[in-house]
């Protein structure tokens, strides 16, 4: 038997190491050692805590309320199938066709009108040297300060039957003009709807003067040696200088139409009757005044859709022109 020498070792006993005397890596520590994969994983993490509070607090009640559309259920006794009879209701419920009407209406006088307004605004104002144009565009633009409960109020004083619009046209002798205003068929829905055009004005007519300060004067001069007058101007130089701005305002605006709720609710209900119902209004009252939720949560998943689609097609157009 060969007799080992003191601090030798057998040679089956010597470890094994890579070729530059280091053990071999495993293939995974490599690939989650990549600077690239580090960086994915990092940002994976910061976004996890939001993208959380997303999933609970819009994506599962969103999901929710489309399963619920699919019921009638009163919210305390058993729900039952209803397939997609609380959608064909769009069609055959007089009250839910009126108030999409009601919303037609309202998308040219909280968007259309504001916009043109807007629009006529910002091509007075955007010169520097036009005297007191800070001081007009600070007041115009007071509405968007105020919360819209605020905006409710007020409006409901000012259209009450003793309330300022009634005495200034009894002042001027128009008293046979006076009314209750937000209790009347007829004038209830575009008294709310001039208050719309109120409100949504202010921030048209500031954004569009922003946009028109970034317009290149050469433009101007351009146009104005090739003879073009103020009209022409405006629709050859500043319009398509504002398609950006455009976009931005046409899609607030026609949302805030489509989901009109706070001015309605606050001041008249949806009355008087169904003369101002909006499908915000209604889906209310189906959820909670006499509960329908499965009414209710269809009419949130339609109006949920078409905004979708209003924001997209916006886009899609304003993206078109370039």
């Amino acid at each position: 038997m060969a007799i080992l020498k003191e601090g030798s070792l057998p040679e089956t006993a010597a470890p094994r190491t890579g070729t530059a005397g280091r053990a071999p890596r495993s293939e995974g520590g490599t690939r989650f050692r990549s600077p690239r994969i580090r960086r994915r994983l990092l940002g994976l993490a910061y976004l996890a805590p939001a993208l959380l509070i997303y999933v609970f607090v819009v994506l599962l009640p969103a999901g929710q309320g489309l399963r619920l559309s699919f019921y009638h259920w009163d919210g305390i006794t058993s729900a039952t199938w209803a397939g997609f009879g609380n959608y064909t209701a769009f069609l055959t419920d007089a009250t839910v066709r009126q108030a999409v009407i009601h919303t037609l209406f309202f998308i040219v006088f909280f968007s259309i009108l504001p916009i043109a307004l807007g629009m006529v605004s910002a091509a007075l104002t955007a010169r520097k040297d036009v005297r007191g144009a800070g001081v007009y565009r600070s007041i115009i633009f007071l509405p968007q300060v105020l919360t819209p409960a605020v905006a409710a109020v007020v409006w409901k004083q000012i259209y009450a039957p003793d309330g300022p619009l009634n005495s200034v046209l009894t002042a001027f002798g128009l008293g046979g003009l006076t009314r209750g205003w937000l209790g009347d068929f007829t004038w209830a829905l575009p008294a709310l709807g001039l208050a719309g055009t109120w409100a949504a004005y202010g921030l048209c007519m500031v954004l569009f003067v922003a946009g028109t300060q970034n317009i290149p004067g050469e433009l101007y001069d351009a146009a104005r040696m090739d003879g073009a007058g103020p009209v022409r101007e405006f629709f050859t130089v500043t319009l398509p200088g504002l398609r950006g701005q455009l976009a931005v305002v046409l899609t607030l605006t026609l949302l805030g139409a489509i989901r009109v709720f706070d001015i309605v609710w606050l001041t008249t209900k949806g009355g008087p009757g169904t003369s101002t119902i909006t499908p915000t209004v209604l889906l209310y009252q189906r959820a909670f005044t006499n509960p329908d939720v499965g009414a209710a949560c269809a009419i949130g998943v339609v109006l949920a859709l078409v905004s979708l689609t209003v924001s997209l097609v916006v886009v899609k157009l304003s993206e078109g022109d370039d």
